[in-house]
């Protein structure tokens, strides 16, 4: 998956919590949503807070799907809630392989 098909494929499914989200996928996203951002603070502190209200739940849907992938519950996103641990928990997950067979 190329860097303009994983925006596509996630404005396209911009609220789907369903099905799989691959490596690529993944974090093509993130570093879209890297360098919006930091484009959009270089130009206005507001533009930046619209940019990241309007990209949250792709964010958390992509984010859902890519634990499905590996087996694993979106609910786990909450784990970042944990400081530092939580954060590097979920980084270490999304970077592992995708799962044969998934239950989600």
């Amino acid at each position: 998956m190329t860097f303009g098909e994983s925006i596509s494929c996630c404005f396209s499914k911009y609220a789907d919590f369903n099905g799989r989200a691959s490596k690529p996928e993944f974090w093509w996203w993130m570093l879209f949503i890297f360098l919006a951002s930091l484009g959009a603070r270089m130009i206005s502190p507001v533009l930046s807070s619209l940019f990241s209200l309007a990209t949250l739940l792709p964010c958390l849907a992509v984010t859902t799907r890519r634990l499905h992938d590996i087996g694993r519950s979106g609910w786990w996103q909450l784990i970042v809630l944990v400081p530092l641990i939580g954060w590097i928990v979920l980084v270490y997950w999304c970077v592992q392989d995708s799962r044969a067979t998934a239950d989600y």
